[in-house]
């Protein structure tokens, strides 16, 4: 790592330039070192045949038996003519014949027969017999000669014969080797440097164009967002194995987190039926509600390659979104309430403004008694029988909305919905009267008649019983069969057709009921009816 961060310092920035010049040297580095090492093989190689060569040369000479009756003859024409005649056969640099005394009876400069070989490596050959290869130097300079005794009839030692080549040939042999590796080499560091191109694009490629430091800052902002999310996320091969899961999740499945999730089965570390199912189906799911280890989860899965197969799943506990949806709800509630109060008593001032100035002071005092003990009154009846904030405040709201409509909405005071349970979702209850309310509002501004709508709570018995009755036109036939189907309405405008379906959805929720029929004021009521 120190050496890497050494040399990176003289590299240049670009990803792919620095992998073609990181692979091209190493390359260059190896190839290198193998040429050399093949050329030193090849040198002692060929200097091993050559010597060989000189000796199995040098004993064919010594059993020719021209060669042996000269010898003995000393006849020194026979030995030179069949010497020669073995030198250009054989391409020998010299072949030297010559008696105990060292006296030579052949070579290739005439003018040297009959003086002193010259060299000193004799000793083996006419003293023990031996056949061997010898590097000296003699007449015709540095060579690597054989040296093979020859022997009389009764084995004895007669003479000698010496066949070498020179040392220059033989290094300008070697040289004509070495030219040849040489060659290979650069083939090869040619293809190699072409591949390293070709691996660096490739590479470059795979990772999107993106530099090394673009990587890591990827990297770094990759965790920083994960680890921040409060959602649990989960990546899952198409073997249903863990390849990656955050902190949040972690904390959700109740795991340790020291502990090597990375290759678990996904079944042994989050069972959950329904989120195994969407993995064999590789579907796309968004906020839906699973059981993951006894605690509803709103879970959103979305696939990965299809081919590969594996997804990511995020999740986050549903008893926290609800609590989020709670907030959410006041605030909404909170707001709309201003907005509605605003808007009405603006009309409320302008109205007593104008009372004032026709001189109308008794008429302007009663509108703001009116006003005051009317919405004092709502609020006292709420106390009393609506003591739970999200349902009450659900209420108020629609009764400013329902005032800045011109619509009455009729709360008895008999109402009565102290007994509700505290296991029961307020967000529901919000869905199931702030939608049953709105369609009952829409229903009487469609009818252009009395602008009246009930609202009736008990919890009288073993149930809760909610009923919103308005004065409208009543369901129309053609669509009671799907009346609680998503978009089925008998209201103009896009984006309708779901508030019905939402109470639906959320009084099954609850292990409810919901009916509908035709009420005293001539439109529809509604009635739902929800166990505690």
């Amino acid at each position: 790592m120190l050496f890497y961060q050494l040399i990176d310092k003289f590299l240049p920035r670009r990803l792919q330039t620095k992998l073609s010049l990181l692979v091209t040297a190493l390359l260059m580095i190896l190839v290198s070192l193998i040429g050399a090492l093949f050329s030193d093989s090849a040198e002692k190689l060929l200097r091993e045949q050559i010597g060989q060569k000189a000796v199995s040369v040098a004993e064919v000479v010594a059993i020719n038996q021209q060669i042996r009756t000269g010898l003995l003859n000393r006849d020194v024409q026979l030995v030179q003519s069949v010497a020669e005649a073995i030198r250009y056969a054989t391409g020998a640099e010299y072949v030297v014949v010559g008696d105990t005394e060292e006296i030579r009876l052949s070579h290739p400069n005439p003018e040297r027969i009959g003086k002193h070989f010259v060299g000193g490596d004799l000793g083996e050959a006419l003293l023990e017999g031996r056949s061997y290869a010898s590097l000296a130097v003699g007449t015709l300079g540095p060579s690597l000669r054989g040296i093979v005794p020859i022997r009389d009839d009764q084995q004895n030692v007669a003479g000698f014969v010496a066949v070498g080549y020179l040392i220059s040939d033989i290094n300008q042999m070697i040289h004509d080797k070495q030219l040849e590796i040489l060659s290979y080499v650069g083939i090869v560091l040619l293809f190699g440097v072409f591949g390293a191109t070709l691996i660096a694009r490739g590479l470059k490629a795979a990772i999107m164009g993106l530099e090394v430091h673009e990587i890591a800052a990827l990297f770094h902002e990759r965790n920083a967002i994960i680890g921040a999310i409060r959602e649990g996320i989960i990546a899952v091969d198409g073997r249903g194995e863990l390849t990656f899961v955050n902190t949040a999740a972690r904390r959700y499945l109740g795991n340790d987190f020291d502990k090597n999730l990375h290759g678990q089965p996904l079944k042994e570390v989050c069972p959950c039926p329904d989120l195994a199912e969407a993995l064999h189906a590789g579907v796309k799911v968004l906020d839906q509600e699973m059981e993951m280890l006894n605690r509803p989860m709103i879970v959103n899965i979305l696939p990965l390659d299809p081919k590969r197969g594996g997804l990511v799943v995020s999740f986050r506990p549903k008893d926290e979104l609800d609590r989020l949806a709670r907030e959410l709800s006041h605030v909404q509630e909170y707001s709309e309430l201003l907005r509605a109060q605003t808007h009405e008593y603006s009309n409320k001032m302008h109205t007593i403004a104008g009372l004032i100035q026709l001189g109308a002071h008794q008429e302007a005092l009663d509108l703001v008694i009116n006003e005051s003990s009317g919405y004092q009154q709502l609020i006292h009846n709420l106390a009393k029988s609506v003591p739970d904030p999200v349902v009450a405040g659900v209420i108020l709201g629609k009764y400013n909305r329902a005032c800045e409509l011109k619509i009455e909405l009729e709360f008895d005071a008999q109402n009565s919905f102290v007994d509700l349970p505290a296991d029961i979702e307020r967000e529901s209850l919000v869905t199931i009267l702030g939608n049953l309310l709105d369609n009952a509002f829409d229903a009487v501004r469609e009818a252009k008649g009395q602008q009246l709508v009930r609202l009736y709570l008990t919890d009288l018995g073993h149930d809760l019983i909610i009923e919103v009755e308005d004065a409208g036109k009543g369901v129309a036939a053609e669509v009671v069969d799907d009346l609680f189907t998503v978009g089925v309405t008998t209201k103009a405008g896009h984006g309708r057709g779901t508030g019905l379906s939402l109470v639906k959805r959320a009084v099954e929720s609850l292990n409810g009921q919901m009916t509908f029929s035709d009420g005293e004021l001539g439109g529809a009521l509604f009635t739902v009816i929800l166990p505690k």
